[in-house]
């Protein structure tokens, strides 16, 4: 059984996380937002049962995120919270999102700007791990890992971190000389397994961490959405169309997720979470509560007693298929020694 003060290391950085940590994108203004006096209980659930990694950014909420998990950091111990925060995300105006070239770039500018208001908005001197959001498609790796560095000596941040880049551009950045790149963020879930073909092996080859997003897929796993539209998720009603036209291969991950729920007595949330928890590299996967019951929840995948035979089970229905030259490559050295 696993905890939430079951610190474990961040790559190889010396920084020690719990094994899930607490998304703040539910926290701050939106229709999909906790308010602030249930955020308030949530981010102390987390911390109560042990939780210490904190990840926010400054386009959550318009920067409303940020003021929240200051005002809750302040409850607890600074030093006893791994901080993280990001910069160059999309901006939201009244829910929906918008692009400001200034505000999206990746350059030293921009990154040392966004620091700045987003440690304002904390009410904290530093971050201990602070984010690239999103790739801006421009920007050179070289000046991004150079201001990152000036940053690391400047004391305002400990660690680095990409979010949602090309696996090419993470792996020049690990092999410049700057400052470690500590942790990639992506995507990642029993219906979204492509990182595994580029990312994971440059992770390992580099003792990056990765920090999953999106485990439950978005909500597919949840278990509320049938093939032909019904259900209760955000994509029923509606959006049924968008629901038929997924590839069945899908439907069948989420069956086998339903029936290993089903023999565990867990929902299919918590075991296709439980499922991410099992993967190698992948230290600290991120999750969001809109209200306390919620995290509590999904805090109950860390307990979840599933065997081997169950893990595998839902490794092989969900095996992506290999994109070139991975495929062929396993083909033609399948008869070679490891």
């Amino acid at each position: 059984m696993t905890a939430l003060d079951d610190y474990r290391p961040l790559g190889r950085s010396g920084l020690r996380v719990s094994p899930l940590a607490l998304g703040a994108m539910t926290f701050g203004t939106g229709s999909f937002c906790a308010g602030d006096d249930t955020a308030r209980k949530i981010f102390r659930a987390y911390v109560e049962r042990g939780g210490n990694f904190v990840d926010t950014a400054d386009n959550y909420g318009n920067g409303r995120s940020e003021e929240l998990v200051g005002d809750f950091l302040r409850d607890v111990g600074r030093d006893d919270v791994v901080l993280a925060t990001k910069y160059s995300g999309p901006g939201f105006s009244g829910g929906a999102p918008h692009s400001d070239p200034r505000r999206r770039s990746n350059g030293r500018k921009n990154m040392i700007a966004s620091l700045e208001a987003s440690l304002r908005r904390l009410g904290v001197d530093h971050v201990d791990l602070y984010w690239l959001h999103i790739w801006d498609g421009r920007t050179p790796a070289e000046e991004v890992m150079a201001a990152f560095g000036d940053l690391v000596r400047a004391g305002k941040i400990r660690a680095v971190g990409l979010s949602d880049v090309p696996a090419w551009y993470a792996t020049k950045a690990a092999m410049l000389g700057g400052p470690p790149v500590t942790a990639l963020q992506l995507e990642y879930s029993l219906v979204e397994r492509a990182i595994e073909a580029e990312y994971v092996p440059l992770a390992g080859e580099f003792g990056i961490a990765i920090q999953p997003w999106g485990a439950i897929g978005g909500g597919f796993l949840t278990g509320k959405y049938t093939r032909d539209g019904a259900g209760t998720g955000r994509l029923a009603g509606p959006d049924a169309a968008a629901f038929r036209a997924l590839p069945e291969t899908r439907w069948a991950v989420l069956d086998a997720v339903r029936e290993v729920a089903a023999e565990t007595g867990a929902t299919p949330a918590q075991v296709a979470l439980r499922w991410v928890t099992s993967r190698s590299s992948m230290p600290a996967p991120l999750i969001g509560a809109r209200t306390p019951e919620q995290l509590a929840e999904t805090l109950g995948a860390l307990a979840l007693d599933v065997t081997g035979a169950q893990l595998d089970r839902l490794t092989e229905v969900s095996a992506p298929a290999l994109p070139f030259p991975h495929g062929i490559l396993a083909r033609l050295n399948a008869d070679l020694p490891v």
